[in-house]
């Protein structure tokens, strides 16, 4: 939109579904398919504040009943320790330019320690290279305990594939995009299969949801709005959608696999990415998975993040919304704390503070306010 008038219709229409936003968040239950329907549509939950209410709704996280702030004492029994302080030390591109050196340190403990807590939480979880791409994403969002909230229960559901110990399971997501392709242009699958390029290309986009590709943050959040709404496979759906925008430009490259790796793994800055979105939208209700699977004879395989996806959604589909979380915490009576000599205060003494620090966060923020940006920093 250009011009007075188009500036004026912009600001009515993200007041509207501002608006229609909030309404699902403070409907007893809350209105989860108005949500997810805001989460995928044309612009997505607009803004950091309203994704810091609407990304703990849409993963079911309940914000009076956060973990207590990840502390360094499991950094060094993990097995990961070392590749998660590599990678962590790594992301410095995925920090807003202009930060001050200490700030960004701050934030690099923090997501070193976000990870290390989720892996330690659910042992069967294996670390892999990417995963703080997501994690640093949560954290920028929504702080430290609430983005190490949101980070366990995206381990165990969306990104569960990714976590075993081998890539057999990542590997089998990766077997849908070929078959993708082909629904919508047989001419460019032959292309890409007589190029023996594989998938291996967008392996990158998929495990990391393209925070690791993508320099413009706000893309990244877009997708981000997009694949927490979505299902587990979503992703795969996307990068579908990515290579058939250049269908033009692979067939006019050598059909190779040097040419066409280089081609499809260098991202164009400016891709359509609404359109990409409502493509690959409209992609997965023509073609869902459990098609493919049939039509492309995949090798069956049980994937967990497929699995419990229904049942996350039934869950959060129960959700109350934080006005009425916020009541039940407060008349919860409050704790008896053991005796000092107990070996086990420390222990409890975190857990009120989980507590508190919960409802310090909702308490500040009223039924009509999305939380300012120096909630941030309270975490």
């Amino acid at each position: 939109m250009s011009g007075p008038g188009g500036r004026e219709r912009e600001v009515s229409w993200r007041k509207q579904k501002a608006l229609q936003i909030h309404a699902a968040l403070t409907s007893d239950p809350v209105n989860m398919q108005a949500l997810r329907g805001a989460a995928v549509s044309e612009g997505g939950l607009l803004s950091q504040e309203i994704r810091r209410k609407a990304w703990p709704k849409l993963l079911n996280v309940n914000v009076f009943c956060l973990p207590p702030k990840p502390g360094p004492g499991i950094r060094y029994h993990h097995r990961d320790y070392n590749q998660v302080q590599m990678d962590v030390r790594r992301s410095l591109r995925r920090f807003p330019a202009g930060m001050r050196d200490t700030e960004r340190s701050a934030l690099q403990e923090q997501l070193a320690d976000m990870i290390l807590y989720a892996l330690h939480s659910h042992p069967e979880l294996h670390y892999y290279q990417g995963y703080h791409d997501i994690a640093v994403t949560l954290l920028l969002t929504a702080g430290v305990r609430l983005g190490t909230a949101m980070l366990c229960t995206l381990s165990m559901h969306h990104l569960r594939d990714f976590m075993d110990p081998t890539m057999d399971s990542t590997k089998h997501a990766l077997n849908y995009l070929m078959p993708l392709i082909q629904c919508e242009s047989a001419q460019l699958c032959d292309f890409l299969l007589r190029s023996e390029v594989g998938s291996i290309f967008a392996l990158s986009w998929l495990i990391t949801w393209y925070g690791h590709v993508l320099s413009n943050y706000q893309r990244v959040l877009r997708l981000y709005d997009f694949f927490l709404a979505s299902h587990p496979l979503m992703p795969v759906y996307f990068a579908a959608q990515m290579v058939l925008s250049r269908e033009r430009d692979v067939l006019r490259c050598d059909c190779d696999m040097p040419s066409v790796h280089q081609l499809l793994s260098h991202i164009p800055p400016d891709l359509p990415y609404e359109d990409l979105i409502a493509r690959a939208q409209r992609l997965f209700h023509q073609h869902p998975p459990s098609e493919l699977a049939w039509q492309a004879a995949l090798q069956p395989r049980k994937s967990i993040s497929i699995s419990s996806f229904q049942s996350l959604q039934l869950s959060a589909s129960q959700q109350r919304p934080d006005s009425v979380l916020r009541r039940q915490a407060q008349a919860e009576p409050p704790a008896v704390l053991p005796p000092a000599r107990n070996p086990l205060l420390k222990l409890a003494v975190w857990g009120l503070s989980a507590s508190l620090g919960a409802a310090a966060l909702a308490v500040t923020q009223t039924a009509l306010e999305w939380g300012p940006e120096v909630l941030l920093r309270l975490f």
